[in-house]
């Protein structure tokens, strides 16, 4: 087995050593996880990184004695295997979140662009006809967030190489009416539009939801960020999100009152995914309850590590 030299390089940073696949399940093995069969481990690793797969690893580590975090050494019953069963999880969860969030993003571009245009074909280049957040006869903050959101839409249009697009230069010099322009912006800029628009149109397309303006920018800033998980490939499972979602009253959506205190967790995410699928007529509510249900049997990192309450499959938005 050929081993590496541990000598570091000029500019090589201190307590960083490369190792070899063999080394690293070895290192592995040293900590108390079971390695079921060597190839095999060696043949996943040269697909999936170590450090990708250390993400899922994490859980299985024990706390250290001095209470200041997980350490280096795994619970009794920690497998390879597990730890990739936890990651295949995973790569299927972050499909299916791609797949229902693309038919969310599409309607809410569609609503948006055709309540805008109501006002002015030309509406996202005139602050003064947007909300108060865009006029430039407010505050300096609210005239920057117009300018930031311009900026960022003329960086798209000049990228574009979409068909649609090269007409409108051809033919209106390239300035696209609201309802064009919304079909270019990603999740983020259409999200930051939103905010920008007259309170009449954000209430307008919030209410096709069912949801207040309020609520609905807080959903789809927070579903940006799952978005951005899922089709970059980052870790879904086990992720505690910084933002948190504004939620109605209970007593007006009893079933998202459930979410409340797992409003920053995979779990609730995906309910929010659950309940505007069903609210726009969009998309297929079975997905993610069919992936959540492959859920793998690994007793040391169970499925409410996802924020998921006992009896989820029975949860109105999942059943």
């Amino acid at each position: 087995m050929k081993k590496s030299t541990g000598a570091p390089s000029e500019g090589f940073l201190p307590g960083k050593l490369f190792r070899t696949y063999e080394e690293q399940v070895e290192l592995l093995e040293s900590r108390g996880m079971v390695v079921e069969d060597a190839d095999w481990a060696i043949k996943v690793l040269r697909r999936v990184s170590y450090y990708r797969l250390s993400g899922y690893w994490y859980s299985f580590r024990e706390f250290k004695l001095d209470g200041s975090g997980r350490g280096d050494t795994f619970k009794a019953g920690t497998t390879f295997g597990d730890v990739l069963a936890l990651y295949d999880f995973d790569v299927r969860l972050r499909a299916v979140v791609f797949t229902s969030l693309a038919p969310i993003e599409l309607s809410i571009r569609a609503l948006l662009g055709h309540e805008l245009g109501r006002i002015d074909p030309q509406v996202h280049f005139r602050p003064e006809l947007l909300g108060p957040t865009a006029r430039k006869s407010g505050t300096a903050t609210a005239s920057s967030r117009f300018t930031n959101w311009s900026q960022k839409y003329e960086n798209e249009l000049n990228r574009s190489q979409e068909d649609f697009v090269k007409h409108h230069r051809e033919r209106y010099g390239g300035q696209l009416p609201v309802w064009v322009a919304v079909e270019i912006l990603d999740w983020g800029k259409m999200t930051h539009l939103y905010g920008l628009s007259p309170n009449a149109v954000r209430d307008a397309i919030a209410a096709e939801v069912d949801l207040t303006a309020a609520q609905l920018d807080s959903w789809l800033k927070s579903l940006n960020i799952v978005r951005n998980y899922a089709a970059h490939h980052g870790r879904m499972f086990n992720r505690v999100y910084a933002l948190k979602p504004k939620l109605p009253e209970s007593g007006r959506k009893p079933e998202l009152a459930s979410l409340e205190s797992l409003k920053n967790r995979t779990f609730a995410q995906l309910a929010l995914i659950q309940f505007l699928l069903t609210q726009l007529k969009v998309g297929d509510s079975r997905l993610i309850p069919a992936v959540m249900r492959s859920y793998p049997d690994v007793k040391i990192v169970p499925i409410s590590r996802m924020g998921v309450p006992n009896g989820w499959n029975t949860h109105p938005l999942f059943a």
